[in-house]
């Protein structure tokens, strides 16, 4: 043991946590169902409703509350770790300029502001104009701007507006010039599809009723009009299916697409004129029921250009000539490459820009129509970048960040064929209050249970001792395609400053390694998911960073999942997890708000087969009596759109009931947010709240710090 952990150790011991006042006990209310034959019990099935529908689970809902207050506020380093987490909180963002004929809109938020506000330049240099400051709007910050969007002239802008988190985004509106908001509104969780070339016309996506999630239509609209009245494009059918379309850049073009699920979807086009002046759309399809992913980059001079999934898993680009649209004539303008990702491509002028991932790490390479490389765009280091473009101009803006590079904006020309560092001019950069240096981050590999090779990403202090006995936060998330790439996290900075290591898991079922690594832990191959979470956690242990004592977990929404499966299939491994927004009743979760459309990921356990291997895992049906688990934070949102705060209720009312846990030692305790959704859109306050206690948790469960 060394002096620094033996004084940890001592600080504990003399200061032992003050005995939490018991949570309150939950009746059990059993329900029986029996499911391909296996009878299920569901004791807490009454915590199902919403609070607005039942004041006896609002009741329990605050006695559960209250309770996970007085512990959390009763973190002896609570008040500390608020002050220094308040000045990484407020260090205020700035998004990456778009380019319009009228000049640019980007997104900024100063320090102390709940939302970020949209500004306006005329030009780059000019003095910056508020456009959209919806903290105006609503003092208590519950109100945000999910999206915006100025029209190519640069002289409308639509954007979504929603309330405490729902996510039900009503569109409006601004005329750019005078800062009025037009009469145009339209209400449906909108989202947008696109402008046309006139600046006058878009499309969009919304509900056809707000209280159905599965009635999602594209309409188009024509400002001034009665919503009411605007023609519907295409309409969902099909619950586990999502329906769009929107046009291509000039115009002439209808694209559309059904989504089926994170792995695949079908593409079709159809020429606009027909549409505008018949209402009739004579649809072109290009991939249908094909095994693959297919997103269109543009239309341009009649050809399609798109980035797929389907033959090469992971990614291509394909040109597919819309006089001439059969498979057999498709020509691959950029081959799959073994050791790259395609993650997106974006146009500029007679080019474009991909965005490759390799290992992790974002590249950027130029490419004319035809795949004929032109150059690339140098980074600062191993991180994450993106780039925003113009469809007709060279001007471009790159996006930087790594574990330890605060986020950094680049102005640039794509003109130049062989970009060096100093063509990336310094357009914003978030300044921190103190110096990184004495951090490191590091990429490591971990063998799975079935012998694949899992990375991750580690940031310590660079003078860390390999004793075995360093707390340490271990996160993932494994599904949806997503990737976790490196970015920089100021909330980190507290605990790597008490001696912290924080270790992000690169898990099966992400995009990080292309389609065959996310199916690899979808549906039948879930458990690989989680088997990679539990070799990292072993790798941690083995190589002298951490042991089960000092090591917490932590994941929200699929993540959450992710945790809220190692609590229970692994107690062993763990000291504490946070359970945040999460899955975690894997039987009936399709039944609730979105959740069919989640069925390609996970399966149903309406299927026979997929029940088997939802049963086997889902967290809620495999708590078991008399074990103890580790220290649980369960969070949930009462607005979320997402998923419904059910799971997280009946979890930790199961929990509490058959878990063996000191619950003044090792608490379970459920957080339920009645001001928020699925954690978009808070206010400073709410965001700082949450950290703190998430942060206090984690250093009490590790011993960095006891109870008052």
């Amino acid at each position: 043991m060394t002096i620094e952990s033996a004084l940890v150790a001592a600080i504990c011991m003399s200061n032992p946590p003050a005995a939490a006042a018991p949570f309150p006990p939950t009746k059990a209310v059993p329900v029986a169902d029996t499911l391909h034959g296996v009878e299920i019990v569901d004791e807490f099935r009454w915590l199902e409703p919403l609070e607005k529908e039942s004041s006896e689970v609002a009741e329990w809902t605050t006695t559960q509350n209250d309770h996970t207050r007085r512990v959390l506020e009763g973190v002896a380093c609570r008040e500390e770790l608020a002050k220094a987490l308040e000045p990484w909180m407020t260090l205020g963002a700035v998004g990456a300029p778009r380019m319009t004929e009228g000049g640019y809109f980007y997104s900024e938020r100063s320090g102390t502001q709940n939302q970020a506000v949209v500004k306006f330049r005329l030009t780059l240099d000019a003095e910056p104009r508020v456009l959209l400051d919806v903290n105006a709007l609503d003092e208590k910050g519950l109100t945000s701007l999910d999206w915006w969007r100025p029209n190519e002239q640069g002289t409308l802008m639509a954007f979504g507006l929603s309330q405490k988190g729902s996510e039900m985004s009503e569109l409006h509106v601004l005329d750019v010039a005078t800062g009025k908001w037009l009469d145009d509104k339209i209400l449906g969780k909108v989202s947008m599809s696109g402008w046309m070339p006139d600046g006058k016309t878009f499309f969009y996506s919304g509900l056809r009723d707000v209280n159905d999630p599965y009635s999602r239509e594209t309409r188009q609209h024509v400002l001034g009009r009665d919503a009411s009245l605007n023609p519907i494009v295409v309409r969902q059918t099909n619950p586990s299916e999502i329906p769009g379309a929107g046009p291509s850049t000039d115009g002439k073009w209808l694209i559309g697409s059904l989504f089926k699920g994170w792995a695949k979807n079908d593409l079709w086009v159809a020429p606009m004129g027909p549409w505008l002046e018949k209402g009739e759309i004579e649809r072109t399809m290009i991939a249908e029921g094909l095994d693959g992913r297919f997103e269109p980059i543009d239309v341009i001079d009649g050809t399609l250009y798109m980035s797929t999934t389907f033959g090469s898993p992971k990614g291509s680009i394909v040109a597919v000539d819309l006089a001439k649209p059969a498979r057999e004539q498709w020509k691959t303008v950029v081959a799959e490459r073994p050791d790259m990702v395609l993650e997106g491509v974006s146009r500029m002028k007679d080019a474009l820009v991909l965005t490759w991932s390799k290992d992790v790490c974002t590249q950027f390479e130029i490419v004319r129509h035809d795949g004929t490389r032109i150059g690339a765009i140098p980074l600062p280091g191993l991180g994450t970048a993106a780039v925003s473009t113009d469809w007709n101009r060279t001007e471009a803006f790159v996006t930087y960040t790594s574990y330890d590079a605060p986020r950094t904006i680049y102005a640039t020309d794509l003109a130049k064929k062989d970009l060096a560092a100093a063509d990336l001019k310094v357009w914003a950069r978030t300044e921190i209050p103190s110096d990184l240096s004495g951090y490191t981050v590091e990429q490591r590999r971990a063998t799975s249970k079935d012998g694949t090779e899992v990375p991750m990403f580690i940031v310590r202090r660079k003078d860390m001792p390999f004793n075995g006995d360093n707390p340490t936060l271990l996160y993932g998330y494994g599904g949806f395609n997503v990737s976790l790439t490196p970015a920089f996290n100021p909330t980190l900075v507290p605990w790597l400053e008490r001696g912290g290591v924080y270790v992000v898991a690169n898990l099966r079922g992400g995009g990080e390694y292309g389609e065959a690594w996310h199916r690899a832990g979808m549906q039948g191959n879930k458990q690989n998911v989680f088997d990679d979470f539990y070799a990292c956690a072993e790798w941690l242990i083995a190589n002298k960073y951490t042991s089960p004592a000092r090591l917490a977990i932590e994941g929200g929404s699929n993540g959450g999942l992710l945790t809220g499966v190692a609590a229970t299939q692994r107690p062993d491994l763990f000291a504490a997890a946070i359970v945040g927004v999460p899955l975690l009743d894997m039987l009936r979760y399709q039944d609730f708000l979105i959740a069919r459309y989640w069925v390609p990921e996970y399966g149903s356990a309406e299927d026979k087969t997929q029940f088997e291997t939802l049963f086997a895992y889902s967290p809620y049906h495999n708590i078991r009596e008399g074990t103890r688990y580790p220290a649980l934070l369960v969070t949930a949102g009462e607005n979320d759109s997402r998923v419904h705060p059910l799971h997280a209720r009946k979890f930790v009312a199961r929990m509490q009931a058959k878990a063996t846990n000191d619950h003044a030692q090792d608490p379970i305790l459920l957080w339920v947010d009645r001001d928020a959704g699925h954690g978009q859109g808070k206010p400073l306050a709410l965001r700082i709240r949450d950290e703190v206690d998430q942060w206090s948790f984690i250093m009490w469960q590790t011993g960095v710090c006891g109870r008052d």
